[in-house]
């Protein structure tokens, strides 16, 4: 009698699912970065290249779609953000420590800026180190070679007056 009553239990118990490697499924998304805030974007991106916006997510497993972000030139900075923020590098010797000013960098690598605002909403493990480096393309202008693909464009939103009636 124990006996049945366990197997019929074991029965009704539901079976953990973990998605294999030949089950996933990856997408192209394209984004264009003008005049979306900064952080809202690096978030969005970093949810699709890590695959957190599919059911079937697993930290451990590359399920991220690919995204390629346009016009990065344009991204908007709110606040004081442009005059204030600054990136701070350090060679190992004492007193060579570098601030560069995020105007100045815009203004040369638009693209640096937007990659390194999704590194930081990225886990430190190798695994999202190596997803950055395979699923994400951003480009300063409107042009990119990736056409082939067939990118889904993925809008962000860019109204001002979200929220107000």
């Amino acid at each position: 009698m124990v006996q049945a009553l366990s197997s019929e239990r074991r029965a009704q118990t539901m079976k953990t699912y973990s998605v294999r490697p030949q089950d996933i499924e990856h997408r192209w998304h394209l984004v264009d970065a003008t005049g979306v805030p900064l952080g809202r974007l690096a978030s969005r991106v970093a949810q699709l290249i890590r695959g957190k916006h599919k059911p079937t997510f697993s930290p451990h497993l590359d399920v991220g779609d690919s995204v390629i972000v346009v016009n990065a030139a344009q991204v908007r900075l709110t606040g004081k953000k442009l005059e204030q923020k600054a990136y701070f590098s350090h060679s190992g010797y004492m007193g060579h420590d570098r601030m560069t000013p995020i105007k100045k960098v815009l203004a040369s690598r638009p693209e640096r800026v937007i990659e390194r605002a999704v590194f930081g909403m990225l886990p430190k493990t190798s695994l999202a180190r190596q997803v950055l480096r395979r699923k994400l393309r951003v480009y300063g202008g409107a042009e990119h070679p990736h056409a082939g693909q067939h990118p889904v464009p993925l809008g962000l939103g860019t109204s001002k007056s979200k929220g107000k009636a």
